[in-house]
């Protein structure tokens, strides 16, 4: 399989994006075999200084944008400009997340560039997307969760909790990065046909809104709630479970592990509906038998007749399950301060190799290179190097 081709060999991407979303999109196409060519400021990305760092190499830095090039162009200069123009002539793909308006003022907006290259597909990831009242709001992630009514939403499920949450981990970022692989892939597809590149324009905003599935719907409409959120974790005796009931069967399951049948024909749980009003009864009763027992017990007992459950893990336990191996779900990644352990994309293809990294570039080590074969002669380079 690692002499195979990989998907998207032969694409050129050229990756204006920093921080976490767009680089993640280009990560992941960088995997399946794209040369990304990563444009960064004289700075650096901002990611270069985020910790884990060893040897001034940032490990989140290097999560996001290995496999990729990287070049160092001065975006203020119109000599770098000139150069961005001569790349984008030889690529298929431009990805920034800049906020709406910058890279027009760079005159590197997607008009100017698809005059010089028609087949090209430009990709904007912004905080709310690229057109009306609320597209110039600067937005990261953390914004974006308490903007969208995630935040509140999952307020909804901490019960005895007031203040709004504070979610450490970048969904909006990350979901937005793979809502724009998407999008960029079907813009290919359709160049197919039409021969003609367009751009797409994904909104962090519209992303997470598309995530809260019950909370959209309930909106809308007058809806009773249950007593207790549904789907929450369960007391043992020396931690805690989830279990989830999704489904008539498991909810039967259920029952059996904890012995107790008689909640089949319980008019409190019978049905549904029922069932999902009366919710915190119900767990009150099934935490009478888990309490007697440790997470190891509860866990077993469940799995014996097939409810989907697990014990809470930290990440550094749930990194050893046996999963985990089988799958390949980690790839090794190098960078100057050694080699480390990251996530290898969460797909696979029968018939296609993939390869995460295994190189981090350091900054600005291919700028000579990439120039040189867009046809900068030696002396343009040296300009913009200065």
């Amino acid at each position: 399989m690692t002499d195979s081709p990989r998907p998207l060999d032969g694409l050129r991407i050229l990756d204006f994006s920093t921080t976490i979303a767009g680089p993640h999109c280009s990560r992941l196409m960088a995997d399946m075999g794209a040369d990304v060519i990563k444009v960064e400021s004289p700075e650096g990305d901002l990611m270069r200084s985020r910790p884990v760092l060893r040897e001034g190499a940032s490990t989140m830095f290097g999560q996001l944008n290995a496999g990729k090039k990287s070049i160092v162009l001065d975006l203020k200069r119109p000599e770098a400009i000139a150069a961005i123009k001569k790349l984008v002539a030889k690529v298929d793909i431009v990805v920034e997340n800049y906020r709406p308006g910058v890279m027009k003022r760079l005159g590197l907006d997607y008009p100017v560039l698809a005059a010089i290259n028609p087949k090209l597909v430009y990709c904007a990831i912004s905080g709310y997307g690229q057109t009306g009242p609320g597209a110039g709001r600067p937005a990261y992630a953390p914004v974006i969760h308490a903007a969208t009514g995630y935040d509140m939403a999952h307020l909804f499920y901490q019960q005895g909790r007031e203040r709004p949450d504070n979610c450490g981990i970048f969904v909006a970022d990350y979901a937005s990065g793979a809502y724009a692989m998407g999008a960029i892939l079907a813009a290919l597809h359709q160049r197919h046909t039409t021969g003609k590149g367009q751009m797409v324009d994904v909104s962090m905003f519209e992303t997470l809104v598309g995530m809260l599935l019950g909370e959209v719907n309930r909106a809308q409409f007058d809806f009773e709630m249950p007593s207790r959120p549904m789907y929450g974790p369960i007391e043992a005796s020396d931690g805690y479970v989830m279990l989830a009931t999704a489904s008539e069967r498991t909810f039967q399951d259920m029952a059996t592990a904890a012995g107790r049948r008689d909640w089949l024909t319980d008019p409190r749980f019978e049905k549904y509906a029922d069932r999902r009003m009366n919710w915190g009864l119900l767990i009150d009763e099934l935490e009478q038998w888990s309490k007697k027992m440790t997470v190891k017990e509860v866990v077993a007992a469940l799995e014996k007749h097939g409810v989907p459950c697990s014990p809470y893990l930290t990440v550094t336990e749930a990194l050893k399950d046996p999963q985990v191996e089988h799958r390949g779900s980690l790839c090794t990644i190098e960078d100057a301060g050694g080699s480390y352990k990251s996530p290898a994309p969460p797909f696979r293809f029968s018939g296609s190799a993939l390869q995460s990294g295994p190189k981090v570039a350091g900054l600005g080590q291919d700028t000579k290179n990439v120039l040189a074969d867009a046809g900068l002669t030696a002396s343009e380079i040296e300009v913009l190097l200065k």
